[in-house]
């Protein structure tokens, strides 16, 4: 079978199956090649890297993936794309195929199960990158749009811990993002402390623009701080409607976040940094002391917040768009003290 890059192999393999595109999963497939090759490029997928694939849709990205890494897991949800990817990724006998939601399944576990075969260190990539253990985000945390994301429970201590004890390396996740579900994906797969190298997705380009926007600018919010505070991450390529089958409605980016070997922020308390975080932008046209002490998850009234930003320089009537993430850390530091 020629590669599914091709436009006529990707339709007749639809036409073959009779399948019809199902909105809820955002299926729209990537014909273009290059896109492809950028990505794993951006990704630097080698011959050493165990690749977690989210989303393979009909297999177009997962052979690329199998041509350049040494295993690649891929979960897709819908059931009817299975019998599909069993014909196109025939052959292809590095590529292992789950039925199942990313949201509920246990990626720490397949970690372990594909590191235990994988190559010795003259194989893998990077060798020398560690990891910090000390990021977490408390279980009510909530993103833009005001989504709830649950908390498995696992510490990134934890997890790093079981990487080490086990030999294991960390695993490169490269994805077509369903664009519905991107934002529950991403806080997934940060908040469950997979052992990721690095994150490279397709993602709808507002969500990319968010995802790498700084302070003061219009795209800049709570996803924005949740993405660096884990991450670097950065704009690949942006990708139009036309490298589709069908044509999505909107832009497409494909964005690389480099997870942290050492962070350059970590709040004391993170709770309270993600909280103050959450309130200074569910209503970001307040100045930052009246959203925050009119959110009751924000237990500081005006005086003791007006306070904490005198003790940084920062005026009160600053609004939290114009902040970094290294601000919001020193006041939830400061409030923390204060508190104690």
């Amino acid at each position: 079978m020629n590669k599914l890059t091709d436009p006529k192999t990707t339709l007749a393999v639809i036409s073959r199956y009779n399948f019809d595109f199902r909105k809820k999963f955002g299926q729209n497939f990537l014909i273009d090649e290059g896109v492809i090759l950028r990505s794993l490029d951006a990704a630097s997928v080698g011959k050493g890297d165990v690749v977690f694939e989210i989303g393979p849709g009909i297999g177009t990205l997962t052979q690329y993936l199998s041509d350049a890494a040494y295993h690649v897991v891929s979960i897709e949800i819908d059931k009817k794309l299975i019998p599909i990817l069993e014909e196109t990724l025939q052959g292809y006998d590095n590529v292992d195929v789950i039925n199942d939601d990313v949201l509920k399944v246990d990626l720490l576990s397949l970690a372990r199960k594909y590191n235990a075969g994988r190559p010795d260190n003259s194989m893998r990539n990077n060798d020398s990158t560690q990891y910090d253990d000390s990021r977490r985000y408390d279980s009510s945390t909530q993103y833009d749009d005001s989504t709830q994301y649950d908390d498995p429970g696992d510490t990134q201590a934890a997890a790093r811990a079981e990487l080490h004890r086990d030999s294991l390396h960390p695993l490169k996740i490269v994805a077509n993002l369903p664009y519905y579900i991107t934002t529950p994906i991403l806080m997934n797969l940060f908040r469950r402390h997979v052992p990721a190298q690095s994150i490279t997705v397709m993602v709808q380009k507002e969500v990319a623009d968010r995802m790498t926007a700084q302070p003061g600018g219009k795209d800049y919010g709570s996803l924005s701080v949740a993405v660096q505070y884990y991450s670097a991450p950065r704009i690949v390529e942006t990708v139009p409607p036309s490298s589709f089958i069908p044509h999505p409605k909107v832009t497409s980016a494909v964005v690389t976040m480099d997870l942290y070997e050492t962070p350059p922020v970590t709040a004391k308390n993170e709770d309270l940094f993600d909280a103050i975080v959450r309130a200074a932008f569910e209503q970001r046209r307040k100045t930052l002391v009246n959203a925050l002490s009119s959110n009751s998850s924000v237990p500081f009234g005006k005086e003791e917040i007006t306070n904490a930003l005198s003790r940084l320089g920062i005026s009160a009537s600053i609004r939290g768009e114009k902040l970094s993430i290294s601000e919001f850390a020193a006041l939830s530091d400061v409030l923390t003290l204060l508190s104690a």
